[in-house]
């Protein structure tokens, strides 16, 4: 005997997202931070110097460098930005260019999450109970339903926001976990575009940088597909293995391998991390737990064990990495999945709350970044004003009519999106998750276009670098021993300096050495010369010496 269906569904509540306000509002989401903007520290503008380092020739595409110091194993990230600088170098600086792909990457991680909750949504012990005389929701309807509600709670997701911006390997390794649940929830459907996209995903994953999860990952996968028809499972299976198999031997050959495990100090890191998920996962861990509680009875079902399956195995690497928060971005696109089919069965008291939370919490970010902005421009509030220029110092306080035309659009969709919701439209399945995605779309617009200026240099080196500039001359050899990959792209890249972050101050041949503040201070030939650090930062803080002896 079947265990009760929790789904009632109506055809009016299967009624799709709008196709062009479901593309409008990921054009919003994802454009945003493309344009007019450095390098962010640290890991944004650490993987772009590798990028542009193979761009331009400084250093080898299979043993890529950045002052000496080689990467880490996650060389696919670094071929496509740099084949991406190489294309659209002479039209556009190479830091746009490099972010062009991993914005692709994005767009494709959140097309992929949609197109896995279809596939799942379609299964035969997802569909909802028929009504006694019809009026139930059509199968096609329902799937395209669901897909919209996960695809806005992958936007909602406030931990996405801004690692899913940055030009980092991670991009890559979320686009490929998409493709491989992609492949997971399509492989009953489409034979060609189940298991052996899965298969391909596992060997992006691996020559990403991440080949344990991508083993993990298609053991858990294999597992998944072997509930069915045994013969076809067999097949299934088979792709994942050889996706293993050539993961693992690409991984090898890129020196991927590598203990990344972290340690915990205590009960308060354990507590912190149920602080990390709590934020970074909202609203989709919520639920999330709500749909396991409804469709407890049916937890082996395709539609919940396969983003369930995901979901644990992603978290447990999170755990086991002490709570990277890029290790737990990995697993919003079937955590997102899993939230969807929530909303079948999501009581309205429940919808409600969400929405005035989301009413609330997002209409007084907008209103305050409005705020921040006129104090930026006018000077008034003074104290505001202060508070900006305090810390982000330097900033360059331009005017933009584009940019103010842009956020006034954003501004005036978000007062219209809580006019419609707040109103009588409560039919459609994914009612609930237009307000947070549409708030986290429209703060991140307003963020990236009226207080971008400020932003990029509190975020960026460039103000450090130019104040070096009038300590150390353009093209001079730094000796950088010890210090931060992010700080040598930085000299590289903003300074035009030769950096050799390899060599000791007792055997550089460079005129000046960068040492950070905990190192030893070196004796001579070296004279002290001065301290820069990157605006109020006590992170990244640099010591200036000058060679006075002969080198």
């Amino acid at each position: 005997m079947n265990s009760p269906n929790p789904a009632l569904v109506s055809q009016r509540e299967a009624a799709p997202l709008p196709r062009l306000a479901l593309f409008v509002l990921s054009a919003a989401y994802v454009l945003p931070g493309l344009f007019g903007r450095d390098p962010w520290k640290s890991a944004d503008i650490t993987a772009f110097g590798y990028i542009v380092n193979i761009a331009q020739g400084k250093t080898s595409w299979l043993a890529p460098t950045v002052g000496g110091l080689p990467a880490d194993g996650a060389l696919l990230p670094y071929w496509i930005g740099a084949l991406f600088v190489r294309l659209l170098g002479p039209m556009v600086d190479p830091a746009m260019a490099a972010r062009v792909p991993f914005a692709i990457l994005l767009a494709l991680a959140l097309t992929l999450t949609w197109y896995a909750a279809y596939h799942l949504a379609r299964s035969e012990s997802a569909q909802p109970l028929p009504f006694a005389f019809g009026g139930e929701a059509e199968p096609i309807d329902y799937a395209r339903a669901i897909a919209d509600g996960a695809l806005l709670a992958l936007i909602a997701s406030l931990g996405l926001l801004q690692l899913g911006h940055e030009t980092t390997p991670e991009l890559v390794q979320l686009a490929a976990v998409a493709l491989c649940l992609y492949g997971l929830a399509a492989a009953p459907h489409h034979a060609l575009k189940g298991a052996p996209v899965a298969a391909l995903a596992v060997v992006a994953l691996a020559a990403s940088g991440a080949p344990s999860i991508a083993m993990l990952l298609a053991a858990v996968g294999a597992v998944t597909l072997s509930i069915g028809d045994a013969r076809k499972a067999w097949r299934d299976v088979g792709w994942l293995a050889v996706g293993a198999i050539v993961g693992a031997a690409a991984a090898t050959a890129l020196g991927a391998w590598a203990n990344r495990l972290g340690t915990y100090q205590g009960a308060a890191q354990a507590i912190g991390m149920v602080r990390q998920i709590a934020w970074f996962a909202w609203p989709a861990w919520l639920l999330a737990l709500w749909t396991l509680w409804r469709w407890r009875r049916r937890l082996a079902s395709r539609h919940i064990v396969v983003p369930l399956a995901v979901v644990a195995t992603l978290l447990a690497v999170w755990v086991a990495l002490a709570g990277s928060d890029r290790a737990l971005m990995l697993t919003l696109p079937a955590l997102a999945v899993l939230a969807a089919f929530a909303l079948p069965t999501l009581k309205r008291s429940a919808a409600a709350a969400i929405d005035w939370f989301s009413v609330f919490f997002f209409t007084i970010a907008v209103a305050t970044g409005w705020v921040f902005y006129v104090a930026m421009q006018t000077g008034t509030p003074a104290k505001l004003a202060a508070n900006v220029a305090k810390l982000s110092p330097g900033y360059p306080n331009v005017f933009s009519a584009l940019a103010l035309a842009l956020a006034l659009a954003g501004t005036l969709a978000w007062l219209w999106l809580v006019r419609w919701r707040t109103g009588r439209h409560r039919h459609p399945l994914w009612k609930s998750l237009v307000l947070p995605a549409g708030g986290v779309s429209i703060c991140w617009l307003l963020v990236m276009t009226l207080l971008l200026p400020p932003l990029d240099n509190a975020r960026s080196y460039r103000s450090m670098v130019q104040r070096i500039a009038h300590q150390v001359p353009a093209s001079a050899c730094i000796a950088a021993p010890g210090m931060a990959r992010a700080q040598v792209v930085a000299l590289e890249y903003l300074g035009g300096y030769r950096v050799d972050a390899m060599t000791t101050a007792t055997d550089t041949r460079c005129e000046f050495l960068f040492l950070t503040r905990a190192q030893k201070v070196p004796a001579a030939p070296w004279q002290f010369l001065g301290r820069e650090r990157r605006n109020r930062s006590d992170d990244d803080v640099t010591d200036i010496y000058r060679r006075v002896g002969p080198g």
